[in-house]
């Protein structure tokens, strides 16, 4: 069986198109606000997307009690809730899954794939510095919602 082997191209509109091309939201959030509101938004490119998942951190993440409406946790196509009684213990597991990422190997990772209508496999490359500076952005963020009592709303 003859299969296409696509590496994802963030600049092709094509591939960002593609079910299997994700990126998600973070949100500053105050579970006690009578109404949904959102105080600031990490965006999480594909990229940094794929590598949350790639380098463990959205497993390693889910010992926290996250709410969301499947019950998963924090998981893909969801969106999860985190109380701000949490994000200390979150910065930390943060803290140590980074601290695994080696900053010089870059890796192609397989996304997923599919033998109909054409069989086709779909890889994205991780470029660990890219990512590791999306894990400070994310830090600080989740900071500022330790520090201003916000909670945090995950959209994977």
């Amino acid at each position: 069986m003859d299969i296409s082997h696509i590496v994802i191209d963030d600049a092709n509109r094509t591939h960002r198109e593609l079910s299997i091309y994700r990126t998600g939201e973070i949100h500053l959030v105050r579970l006690t606000d009578s109404e949904y509101r959102t105080y600031g938004t990490l965006d999480i490119s594909a990229h940094d997307y794929t590598a949350l998942f790639h380098f463990g951190i959205v497993e390693a993440l889910n010992e926290l009690p996250f709410v969301s409406e499947t019950g998963h946790g924090l998981d893909s196509w969801d969106e999860a809730f985190l109380h701000r009684s949490s994000i200390a213990k979150m910065l930390s597991i943060l803290d140590a899954r980074r601290a695994t990422v080696e900053p010089e190997k870059e890796e192609t990772v397989l996304l997923g794939w599919h033998d109909k209508p054409v069989p086709a496999a779909y890889w994205r490359k991780i470029e660990p510095r890219t990512f590791l500076n999306f894990t400070v952005k994310l830090q600080s963020f989740a900071e500022k919602a330790l520090a201003e009592n916000y909670d945090l709303e995950f959209i994977l």
